[in-house]
């Protein structure tokens, strides 16, 4: 990032009326934890249902209006303290020259998958600035109409859970192709590796550019690799992209299911960790030594309970994490069938937060 650009971004940074999140990611004091939660701007919103039903999923993605009014209604609705721009970790596929195909209810699918070395030679890996175009247009936009009432969030996915989509071809509950691929050809599985962590890169330094205050990378299917090969096929790439953006924007890293990493990410140039529910508070602290900030872990699922034990759960949380260096989030993504009211008690939750009390 330019000199220029660094200044730009401190300033709107300093412009904020609600930092929370960003001094939560410094490890400054707060007075309470700042919350949002992952996929929050989405499928368990009669509002963006709406617009779901007029245009599809690439239409949504696409056209910066109507990513941006996705990515607020959270904010205006559920009252969160930061905005995650509405976006899709597949862009990057896509932007590397192959078909994805997204079918409401199914998922995402890629008709032609990886399986050679030629096929790896002919993705693309330059061009981010104008393939990804839209994506920045979105972020510089949503950045406009927040006009500083919270910060906002870029991300991308991490470098195995992209090859894993772009091996297997559709999502999967075991990933044994994408396995396969790494496990019997290694060279290739780390050129592939090297060549999404190369445009990733690229995408996530143009996304703070555009306005993104900090950036996550969702590594979803980390939790699928041993630890042993954690370290081989996931952790080197997700820390390339950690060096990569730490004097540009905080970046906060979410392997799903790898509490063995917890200590290695801790030491990483990333200034957060998320968990997952299967994660205690106790062993998260105890494994990063309070090196980093600790984002997490509330099982979506919970957010069906009653709002009492909604609320009571979320006190229990805290307490357990402690308010500083800790940013309060969902252990994964919002599903779509809890209920909004169910979503602004949590949030509602952590702002009501003392301890004690």
């Amino acid at each position: 990032m330019s000199e220029t650009s660094a200044v730009i971004n401190s300033t709107t940074a300093a412009m904020l009326k609600n930092d929370l999140l960003l001094r939560a990611l410094r490890k400054e004091k707060v007075e309470r934890p700042p919350v949002w939660m992952m996929r929050q701007a989405g499928r368990y919103l009669p509002d963006y249902i709406k617009l779901r039903e007029k245009y599809d999923f690439f239409t949504r993605c696409q056209t910066p209006e109507l990513a941006t009014a996705i990515t607020l209604q959270p904010v205006d609705q559920v009252g969160v303290d930061a905005a995650i721009i509405f976006s899709d970790i597949l862009v990057i596929p896509q932007a590397m020259g192959l078909e994805v195909l997204m079918e409401e209810g199914k998922g995402p699918s890629l008709p032609k998958t990886i399986k050679t070395q030629y096929d790896i030679d002919t993705l693309i890996t330059t061009g981010a600035e104008e393939s990804l175009k839209y994506v920045y247009d979105a972020l510089a936009l949503t950045k406009k109409e927040l006009n500083g009432r919270v910060p906002l969030i870029g991300f991308a996915g991490a470098p195995w859970t992209i090859l894993c989509y772009m091996v297997e071809g559709k999502g999967s509950k075991t990933w044994d192709k994408a396995k396969q691929f790494a496990y019997t050809q290694p060279l290739l599985a780390h050129a592939l590796l090297q060549k999404i962590t190369d445009i990733t890169i690229q995408y996530l330094k143009l996304q703070v550019q555009a306005g993104a205050d900090t950036v996550q990378v969702f590594d979803s299917w980390a939790g699928a690799l041993s630890p042993a090969d954690f370290e081989i096929f996931a952790q080197p790439y997700l820390f390339q992209i950690a060096d990569a953006l730490q004097h540009e924007a905080p970046v906060i890293l979410f392997p799903k299911g790898s509490w063995y990493a917890l200590k290695d990410i801790s030491e990483s140039a990333a200034s957060g960790v998320g968990i997952d529910w299967c994660v205690t508070p106790q062993f998260a602290r105890e494994a990063t030594h309070n090196k980093i900030t600790i984002q997490g872990n509330f099982d979506p699922a919970k957010l069906l309970a009653p709002i009492p034990e909604i609320k009571k759960s979320v006190k229990e949380m805290i307490d357990a994490f402690g308010v500083q260096n800790y940013i309060a989030n969902l252990g994964h993504g919002i599903t779509p069938n809890v209920p909004v009211d169910h979503a602004r008690a949590f949030v509602d939750a952590v702002k009501e937060y003392e301890r004690g009390k």
